[in-house]
């Protein structure tokens, strides 16, 4: 045992070696080669949407795809950022972009109400279910990839952290998703593509502290 207080910490440091540090850029870029895996996955089992193998994609169609992309992009940014803590970060970017994605919920759910009120239809299909379960298959990727990162670093705040990678991974897999999905309607793509997300990014909470914690 060490005799003094030099000795001590000397025997310490002793084995300690320089790890390489975490850049942003590498853990974007395995983010977006998990979603690239999730893509190419849906197109190679189901085949890309009829519209888009004509080369005139639905306009609306093509507007949620768009939106939930940039929230997959902007919620990993977020996810990756929260490995390297540090005092005073703010990531709060990421909750403009889902804001601006919760426009597509909000309409879906403004056309069923009026729906309701008429006495119609509210024209939500059960079978968009396929959307959510393929959408949380495919989101899988971006899950696994953002978790392996979130574990090398040191995420201070560890529910958020999986919140993040949970939307990431949601939205990562409806733009997988919407690439094949059939519907072009607001209130399917609202609904079962928005619940995608939420879903994801609650099981994200919930489950991936537990595997990042030290």
């Amino acid at each position: 045992m060490a005799r003094n207080s030099e000795d001590f910490i000397a025997g310490l440091v002793a084995d300690l070696r320089p790890v390489q540090p975490l850049r942003q850029s590498s853990g974007m870029g395995l983010a977006v080669l998990a979603l690239g895996c999730g893509v190419a996955g849906t197109l190679l089992v189901f085949g890309p949407r009829a519209d888009l193998a004509a080369g005139r994609p639905d306009a609306l169609a093509l507007l949620g795809s768009g939106l939930f992309l940039v929230l997959a992009l902007a919620s990993a940014w977020a996810a990756v950022d929260m490995a390297r803590p540090y005092v005073g970060g703010r990531r709060e970017g990421w909750g403009w972009t889902a804001l601006m994605a919760a426009t597509l919920p909000l309409g879906a759910l403004i056309i069923i109400a009026a729906a309701w009120w008429r006495g119609s239809p509210s024209g939500l299909a059960l079978d968009g279910a396929n959307c959510l379960e393929f959408g949380l298959i495919w989101g899988l990727f971006t899950a696994a990839a953002l978790t392996l990162w979130l574990r090398r670093g040191a995420p201070s705040l560890p529910r958020r952290a999986g919140l993040l990678t949970g939307v990431a991974a949601g939205s990562a897999g409806t733009f997988a998703i919407s690439l094949f999905c059939p519907h072009n309607e607001l209130i399917h793509i609202g609904i079962w593509h928005g619940l995608t997300v939420v879903l994801a990014g609650l099981l994200g909470r919930l489950i991936v502290p537990r595997l990042i914690a030290w």
